[in-house]
């Protein structure tokens, strides 16, 4: 499939693209809650099967890169079904301050259900609803806010970037985790099969929802190039930004500090 012409727009390209269907920002964020509305109670099954379990060592790795501690207030923004979170609490024994945010309730309480089943009060992980673009939090609350896989799906990105740094203390990390288009040909050409071909068909067979996986699939090519993305990040206020590409640049983890 072609991609289509990206928006002029130096700032917040995305937010004209819902996938490779042009739309007005509006649209596109009432059509994310609705992707994930459709796909909450089978998203961590999907997970598996998308990525062959994959997902997995690329979240213990992303967590790794987070080193957790003790006393450490951390944002886990876009966190919906809370895999992250609840890796982050179990590396600090309980003893962090982490909050998930997601726009979409559907996700948050499927994260919450998973969380009391595996033990965790809601004092060990809260669980808030709210827009990546207007965090409801003030200023300097967190030593830490990390976002994975879920910044594709941001309406605006250089607004949520300017609120990640905004409510990071001086001295804390921003981390992002993201599927992204900037990766060898040879590799692109078979990804972009599996893609468009297998992924919509799991979407279809397990989840019910063919649509919204082909979204999914479209969103990663729609989503920056890793050096773009540093130099947004950048703009946003991050210094000492950097990015470490998983799996030949299918997935690559971002960085930065907030000084």
């Amino acid at each position: 499939m072609a991609k289509k012409e990206q928006a002029n727009n130096p700032d917040n390209p995305e937010a004209e693209w819902f996938g490779y269907d042009r739309v007005s920002p509006e649209d596109k964020t009432d059509r994310v809650r609705g992707v994930f509305d459709s796909v909450a109670s089978r998203y961590d099954v999907m997970n598996d099967l998308m990525s062959l379990g994959l997902h997995r060592a690329w979240k213990a790795k992303f967590v790794s890169r987070l080193r957790p501690r003790a006393g450490q207030k951390i944002l886990d923004v876009a966190g919906g079904t809370g895999d992250i979170s609840m890796r982050c609490a179990l590396k600090t024994k309980g003893m962090a301050d982490i909050t998930v945010c997601d726009i979409n309730p559907n996700m948050l309480a499927v994260g919450r259900d998973r969380a009391v089943d595996r033990g965790w009060l809601p004092e060990q992980i809260k669980w808030v609803t709210g827009n990546a673009e207007a965090l409801p939090f003030p200023s300097r609350s967190f030593d830490t806010v990390c976002i994975a896989f879920g910044l594709r799906n941001v309406t605006r990105i250089d607004v949520a970037l300017a609120e990640f740094a905004r409510v990071l203390k001086p001295g804390g990390r921003f981390f992002c985790m993201e599927f992204s288009p900037g990766m060898p040909q040879g590799l692109k050409n078979i990804y972009d099969i599996y893609s468009f071909a297998i992924i919509p068909m799991l979407g279809e067979a397990v989840a019910k929802d063919r649509a919204s996986y082909q979204y999914l699939a479209e969103s990663i090519r729609q989503f920056p190039l890793q050096p773009v993305l540093a130099k947004r990040m950048e703009k946003a206020g991050f210094e000492h930004v950097g990015w470490e590409n998983l799996m030949g640049g299918i997935v690559a983890i971002h960085e930065g500090w907030k000084l």
